[in-house]
């Protein structure tokens, strides 16, 4: 039987599942639409779609490591209740599993790629909605390689709250590289060096400081050294290289890395949720329309 456009979007008003998802279930269905439905139904498809406009601010980080390879994933769940089920954690390792056997470039591709199971990603992470009850997503995730002189840092703070993957390099050892991990995860740098901070965000920073300067009543002819010297302070907020090192506060990272013949060449930070914006519940403003349907 040929399946219409007006059959799909049939579908998808009464299921609420994609367009690619009532296709193929109209097709394996032979057009029939409640069959349809029940295999969208099945497959956690339709389930899953009814829960798209909730917000999942909650979840956790992963971090999976083979040989020289390593991916950093952030999972979002609904609450952080199901943040701790046993179910949601075999999920997450799952697709970080099948993350860095496939090494997929984008989300995009990766919800597309076929597991061992022969479902897709995004068929797999709908199967664990029907079976968990909450709306999950694969956010993001990065791949990261490594030669055999380097070593990676994994580490996850507060069960997965934060999680953060470094890559030094000229050392093998992964205590050195855990370590700058752990600092990373408690001060939350943006760049690695100086040389990572773009002109227009440098600029930017120096008019405002120079401004700051000239509001306090200083003289113009040392504003300008103001400026360089609250720079350093700029750079030392978000530059890993320039921070007091979190575990000796009498050293700077730079130093405690070239003391131990490494160099940091990259690192991913994730924390939970950043910037998704979480929905703020009233409770009493809700009870009262409810009382006032009634």
């Amino acid at each position: 039987m040929a399946i219409t456009a007006q059959m799909v979007k049939e579908l998808r008003e009464k299921t609420g599942a994609g367009m690619m998802d009532c296709k193929k279930a109209l097709t394996e269905t032979n057009g029939d639409m409640e069959k349809a439905i029940d295999w969208l139904r099945e497959k956690g498809i339709a389930k899953a779609a009814k829960k798209a406009d909730r917000i999942a601010a909650e979840g956790t980080t992963f971090i999976e490591v083979e040989g020289n390879n390593a991916v950093i994933v952030e999972v979002n769940s609904e609450t952080d209740f199901v943040a701790k089920n046993d179910d949601f954690k075999a999920l997450v390792k799952e697709l970080a599993t099948h993350l860095l056997k496939n090494k997929p470039a984008t989300l995009e591709e990766a919800l597309q790629q076929k597991m061992e199971n022969g479902a897709t990603v995004e068929e797999h992470i709908n199967a664990a909605i029907a079976k968990i009850g909450e709306k999950l997503t694969l956010r993001r995730f990065e791949i990261i390689e490594k030669s055999d002189n380097a070593a990676f840092g994994a580490y996850l703070h507060m069960g997965g709250r934060i999680g953060v993957l470094t890559l030094l390099e000229g050392t093998t050892d992964e205590t050195i590289a855990k370590d700058v991990a752990m600092h990373i995860a408690a001060l939350s740098p943006k760049y690695v060096s100086r040389d990572q901070v773009s002109q227009a965000e440098l600029d930017r920073e120096r008019e405002v400081l120079k401004q700051q300067a000239l509001n306090e009543g200083k003289p113009a002819n040392i504003v300008e050294k103001m400026v360089e010297g609250r720079l350093n302070k700029f750079y030392e907020d978000i530059c890993l290289l320039e921070q007091t090192f979190v575990k000796n506060p009498d050293v700077k990272v730079r130093q405690f890395v070239e003391a131990n013949g490494a160099t940091v060449k990259s690192f991913v930070r994730y924390e939970v949720g950043e910037g998704i914006e979480k929905r703020q519940d009233n409770f009493a403003e809700e009870v009262m329309s409810q009382v006032r349907k009634q």
